[in-house]
Protein backbone atom coordinates (compact mmCIF):
# COMPACT_ATOMS: atom_id res chain seq x y z
CA UNK A 1 0.00 0.00 0.00
CA UNK A 2 1.18 3.46 -0.88
CA UNK A 3 1.64 5.88 2.36
CA UNK A 4 -1.09 8.81 1.52
CA UNK A 5 1.18 11.31 1.24
CA UNK A 6 -1.11 13.52 -1.22
CA UNK A 7 -2.49 14.65 2.47
CA UNK A 8 0.92 17.19 2.78
CA UNK A 9 -0.46 20.38 2.59
CA UNK A 10 -3.96 19.69 2.93
CA UNK A 11 -5.70 21.64 5.61
CA UNK A 12 -8.35 20.07 8.50
CA UNK A 13 -11.67 21.98 7.19
CA UNK A 14 -14.02 19.77 9.53
CA UNK A 15 -13.88 17.72 12.64
CA UNK A 16 -17.08 15.28 13.60
CA UNK A 17 -17.44 13.16 16.28
CA UNK A 18 -20.16 10.02 16.94
CA UNK A 19 -18.79 6.77 17.86
CA UNK A 20 -16.02 7.60 15.34
CA UNK A 21 -13.53 10.74 14.56
CA UNK A 22 -13.71 12.15 10.99
CA UNK A 23 -11.80 14.49 9.39
CA UNK A 24 -12.20 16.27 6.38
CA UNK A 25 -8.74 16.93 4.72
CA UNK A 26 -8.73 19.33 1.80
CA UNK A 27 -6.20 20.98 -0.38
CA UNK A 28 -6.25 23.60 -2.91
CA UNK A 29 -3.98 23.79 -6.43
CA UNK A 30 -4.20 27.44 -7.14
CA UNK A 31 -4.25 26.83 -10.72
CA UNK A 32 -6.75 24.14 -10.80
CA UNK A 33 -9.06 24.33 -7.78
CA UNK A 34 -9.33 21.46 -5.29
CA UNK A 35 -6.53 18.78 -5.59
CA UNK A 36 -7.51 16.68 -2.51
CA UNK A 37 -10.58 16.00 -0.54
CA UNK A 38 -10.52 13.33 1.57
CA UNK A 39 -12.17 11.92 4.27
CA UNK A 40 -10.34 10.39 7.09
CA UNK A 41 -11.86 8.17 9.78
CA UNK A 42 -10.59 6.79 13.16
CA UNK A 43 -12.57 3.80 14.43
CA UNK A 44 -9.67 2.71 17.04
CA UNK A 45 -8.19 4.63 19.90
CA UNK A 46 -5.58 7.37 19.26
CA UNK A 47 -2.95 9.73 20.59
CA UNK A 48 -2.97 13.54 19.95
CA UNK A 49 -0.07 15.76 20.53
CA UNK A 50 -1.36 19.40 21.16
CA UNK A 51 0.57 22.50 19.91
CA UNK A 52 2.31 22.65 23.14
CA UNK A 53 3.85 18.78 22.85
CA UNK A 54 0.97 17.01 25.53
CA UNK A 55 -0.32 14.02 24.62
CA UNK A 56 -3.81 13.18 24.58
CA UNK A 57 -5.34 9.69 24.81
CA UNK A 58 -8.33 9.71 23.05
CA UNK A 59 -11.42 7.19 22.13
CA UNK A 60 -14.52 7.74 19.56
CA UNK A 61 -17.31 7.85 21.03
CA UNK A 62 -16.19 9.53 24.22
CA UNK A 63 -18.10 12.78 23.46
CA UNK A 64 -16.86 15.75 25.46
CA UNK A 65 -13.36 14.30 26.02
CA UNK A 66 -12.54 14.36 22.76
CA UNK A 67 -12.47 18.20 22.43
CA UNK A 68 -8.20 18.68 22.01
CA UNK A 69 -9.55 17.57 18.70
CA UNK A 70 -10.93 20.30 17.52
CA UNK A 71 -7.57 22.60 17.68
CA UNK A 72 -6.46 20.33 14.56
CA UNK A 73 -9.56 22.88 12.57
CA UNK A 74 -7.78 24.55 10.30
CA UNK A 75 -4.77 23.10 10.76
CA UNK A 76 -2.42 21.85 7.25
CA UNK A 77 -0.19 18.75 7.42
CA UNK A 78 3.20 18.75 6.90
CA UNK A 79 4.02 15.21 6.79
CA UNK A 80 2.19 11.83 6.92
CA UNK A 81 3.68 8.11 7.19
CA UNK A 82 2.34 5.05 7.98
CA UNK A 83 4.78 2.25 9.50
CA UNK A 84 4.56 -1.65 10.75
CA UNK A 85 1.31 -2.76 10.14
CA UNK A 86 -0.98 0.73 9.59
CA UNK A 87 -0.01 2.86 12.13
CA UNK A 88 -0.80 6.22 10.78
CA UNK A 89 1.51 9.37 11.47
CA UNK A 90 0.04 13.04 10.80
CA UNK A 91 1.92 16.16 11.70
CA UNK A 92 0.82 19.50 10.98
CA UNK A 93 1.94 22.89 10.88
CA UNK A 94 1.45 24.03 14.44
CA UNK A 95 3.53 21.56 16.06
CA UNK A 96 0.38 19.10 16.59
CA UNK A 97 0.45 15.65 15.81
CA UNK A 98 -1.78 12.47 15.53
CA UNK A 99 -1.13 9.08 15.70
CA UNK A 100 -3.30 5.87 15.87
CA UNK A 101 -2.18 2.31 15.04
CA UNK A 102 -4.07 -1.07 13.92
CA UNK A 103 -6.46 -3.18 16.45
CA UNK A 104 -6.02 -6.33 16.76
CA UNK A 105 -9.93 -7.08 16.42
CA UNK A 106 -11.31 -3.86 14.98
CA UNK A 107 -10.81 -1.49 11.55
CA UNK A 108 -8.97 1.50 12.86
CA UNK A 109 -9.15 3.54 10.77
CA UNK A 110 -10.25 4.54 6.59
CA UNK A 111 -9.31 7.60 4.28
CA UNK A 112 -11.73 7.91 1.49
CA UNK A 113 -12.25 10.84 -1.01
CA UNK A 114 -11.08 12.64 -3.93
CA UNK A 115 -7.34 13.12 -5.06
CA UNK A 116 -5.85 9.86 -2.50
CA UNK A 117 -6.30 6.12 -2.95
CA UNK A 118 -8.47 4.74 -0.76
CA UNK A 119 -7.59 3.00 2.47
CA UNK A 120 -8.56 0.57 4.99
CA UNK A 121 -6.96 -0.42 8.12
CA UNK A 122 -8.53 -3.60 9.35
CA UNK A 123 -8.40 -5.80 11.98
CA UNK A 124 -4.80 -6.81 12.75
CA UNK A 125 -3.45 -4.30 10.53
CA UNK A 126 -1.85 -4.55 6.96
CA UNK A 127 1.35 -4.96 5.71
CA UNK A 128 3.36 -3.84 2.60
CA UNK A 129 3.76 0.24 2.88
CA UNK A 130 5.70 2.17 0.80
CA UNK A 131 6.46 5.82 0.07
Amino acid sequence: MKVPTALIGAQVERTSFDFQVRLNLCALDPEEGYRLDAELVLEAPFLLRDAAGEWHEMAPGTGASLAPVLALFGRSATAVDVQGRGALTIEFDDGSGLWVGPDPQFESWQLTGWGVEPILVGPGGEGGWEH
